[in-house]
């Protein structure tokens, strides 16, 4: 098995079993995200502490990469600093958009998105939860969109 293999097997994964779907209970902080193009909407839920991240949910609606990018997001911040989210925003950020950027050892599962670099238009289906992510983050009441 190939690395694409293994990245394609990720994504389908958590697409048909995405972790920590549903609306988290006593979540203080939300943010809605739409791309009008693709038609996925997301909801995303979070418990914070002392600026960490304690718990995090989404739910909604998406294509098979929307949906695998929040499953695997969502697992990646539990725990994390608004400081490291904002970090590993970053890293992931580059990875999708830049061809000539080496995906980043530290993004673990994460990595598995690397190809939709290659699909422009999926782009913003693999980062409609993080930018719904930090504008929850960020307090901010106004839907997110990509577009």
């Amino acid at each position: 098995m190939d690395l694409a293999d293994l990245y394609r097997d990720v994504i389908v994964d958590h697409n048909r079993r995405p972790r920590n779907f549903g609306r988290l209970a006593g979540a203080i902080h939300s943010a809605e995200g739409n791309n009008p193009l693709c038609g996925d909407k997301l909801h995303v839920f979070l418990e914070m502490k002392d600026d960490i991240i304690r718990d995090i949910s989404f739910e909604g609606t998406g294509c098979a990469i929307s949906t695998a990018s929040a499953s695997l997001m969502s697992e990646a911040v539990k725990g994390r600093s608004r400081a490291q989210v904002a970090d590993l925003f970053g890293s992931v950020h580059r990875m999708l958009t830049r061809h000539d950027a080496e995906t980043d050892a530290d993004l673990g599962k994460l990595a598995a998105l690397a190809g939709v670099r290659e699909f422009p238009m999926r782009v913003k289906c693999a980062s409609l939860c993080w930018h719904t992510l930090n504008a929850a983050l960020a307090g901010s009441a106004a839907p997110v969109t990509t577009e």
